[in-house]
């Protein structure tokens, strides 16, 4: 899908963080590109609008949250339709999510609306926690003909 048409499809307030924030729109497939850009990186998962409505207060939030720290980190938004394949690589299992990065490593997650001081704190932390495992199953899943220890 095209950058077009995903905001085009996008609820208004995903709309306005790329038009007006700066947020890069990401797909599965360029988000690595994106982090690999390096520095403090945050990728909104904001979840389906009707199902997860506090996804676009976070939406709403995100630029103030910017302003409370100018100039630490840069944002991402995804499609909607596409969000599920970066929250499973990432283990996000719960929307909306703030995933933060740096220099193209994860280091942690913030999770569903929080009142404001709890935001400041948490990002305050994030910003200063070293990267981290994402919080997957952590099992290498190996295909036919790749080789690995395994237990038997």
């Amino acid at each position: 899908m095209n950058p077009s048409t995903t905001a085009a499809l996008a609820p208004p307030l995903v709309q306005r963080l790329a038009r007006d924030f700066g947020a890069a729109w990401v797909t599965p497939e360029t988000f690595d590109h994106w982090l690999a850009q390096g520095g403090d990186r945050v990728l909104l998962l904001a979840g389906e609008p009707v199902r997860f409505p506090e996804g676009q207060d976070v939406a709403a939030v995100l630029p103030e949250l910017m302003k409370a720290f100018p100039g630490r980190f840069q944002i991402a938004v995804v499609a909607r339709e596409q969000e599920d394949a970066l929250a499973r690589r990432y283990g996000s299992q719960r929307w909306p999510a703030l995933l933060f990065f740096r220099d193209a490593q994860y280091v942690t997650a913030l999770v569903g609306m929080q009142d404001w001081e709890v935001y400041l704190r948490a990002i305050d932390a994030a910003l200063r926690l070293p990267p981290s495992r994402p919080p997957t199953i952590g099992i290498p899943v190996l295909g036919p003909g790749q080789s690995g220890s395994a237990c038997h």
